[in-house]
């Protein structure tokens, strides 16, 4: 399903790690872009990466992420490269003129990212994280809910976890569990899932304090292994959050209103790819006697004809090709979005810093 019209986005992807796999299969899948290249510090490994993983024949591999940049043939491109290498790298690309989509954690800290930002708005290249449940049909569903006021009411508390257990090669081998590589660890990982959920529901309003949970599981090299946190809007609404590299998979996200309350135990990837669901309870009390629930919550059930990393490719390559078509300046949206994601990750980790006081989140942004 490739796009192989002229108007398809061109992609280079920068690095074979394991999660460049998924998103090359998502740009095959999509009839709006296209694979032109694939960079790696070695060109073998360019080479193999390519036809391993379906390239067309006329693609090209490059020994160097300067190559790659170089390629006047390619629109954007896809940056799955170790968190601490992002600065360079992006910015890299947006002074070359490509649009980027970056694998998050978007950077190391809020200061990287806006230095990132502000070089793709400057050279009028558009930016996005791969937050792939963002882009699922299911997530405008839930939202459509949480709107309405009759079943679900007003928002007052979420809470969501994302979790796996990383076997021992993992926690002493893995990218994320380096400082120098992904200095975030679990917090930048399968935390900023968390955070991104807590900030969607909540239309993306920043909460007013951020304050880390007692517990934070360190390495030895001080990497992130396990740590939650709470915010507070400072007006009865409050989200929790956990996310681990040391406990059994989990996904889920349990958002609580007036009226309702709607549940997802696979919000970041779906249980199957063609389709995902959710519950609601809506309404629901106990009966007389208080042996049971009056109703049981309601499922409901979101197909996709594409899985949802096809349609990030999706909707990064539309606004591509608005930019490229029309002279429309990148939509602000999704950078916006990445940066809140990112400011409150900064102040959990300072909240873990400081012993888990509370961090002020206007305090942060005015220091910056």
């Amino acid at each position: 399903m490739a796009g192989d019209n002229e108007s398809a986005v061109r992609f280079g992807i920068m690095g074979c790690a394991g999660i460049a796999r998924k998103v090359s299969r998502a740009i095959r899948l999509s009839p709006t872009a296209r694979l032109t290249a694939v960079a790696s510090r070695s060109a073998e490994k360019a080479r193999r990466f390519a036809a391993e993983n379906e390239f067309p024949e006329d693609a090209r591999a490059y020994g160097s992420y300067e190559e790659l940049l170089d390629d006047p043939a390619v629109d954007a491109v896809y940056v799955p490269l170790p968190t601490s290498l992002h600065r360079r790298w992006v910015t890299a690309a947006a002074r070359k003129g490509k649009h980027v989509l970056v694998e998050k954690p978007a950077a190391l800290d809020a200061a990287e990212l806006e230095e990132m930002l502000g070089e793709c708005e400057s050279n009028g290249v558009q930016f996005m994280d791969g937050t792939m449940w963002m882009h699922h049909p299911r997530t405008a569903r839930m939202k459509s809910l949480l709107n309405d006021a009759a079943q679900f009411g007003d928002l007052r508390w979420i809470h969501t976890s994302s979790t796996f257990h990383g076997n021992q090669y993992f926690l002493e081998n893995d990218i994320r569990v380096k400082p120098d590589l992904d200095g975030l660890g679990a917090l930048g990982d399968t935390g900023w899932y968390c955070i991104r959920a807590i900030l969607w529901a909540f239309n993306y309003q920043l909460p007013k304090t951020v304050t880390a949970l007692p517990g934070t599981v360190f390495n030895k090299d001080g990497v992130i292994l396990a740590c939650g946190s709470s915010m507070d809007w400072n007006d009865g609404r409050l989200a929790t959050f956990y996310c681990s590299f040391l406990s059994h998979t989990s996904m889920d996200l349990s958002l609580h209103g007036t009226n309702g309350c709607l549940q997802v135990k696979d919000f970041i990837i779906p249980f199957q790819e063609s389709s995902a669901s959710f519950l609601l309870s809506a309404n629901v009390g106990l009966n007389e006697l208080h042996t049971g629930w009056t109703s049981k919550p309601k499922e409901f059930e979101v197909v996709n004809e594409l899985p949802q990393e096809a349609l990030l490719i999706e909707e990064f390559s539309t606004l591509v090709r608005a930019i490229r078509s029309s002279g429309s300046p990148p939509d602000p949206m999704w950078p916006n979005i990445c940066l809140k994601n990112q400011l409150v990750l900064d102040a959990v980790k300072k909240s873990i810093e400081q012993g888990c006081k509370s961090v002020e989140l206007g305090k942060m942004k005015s220091s910056m």
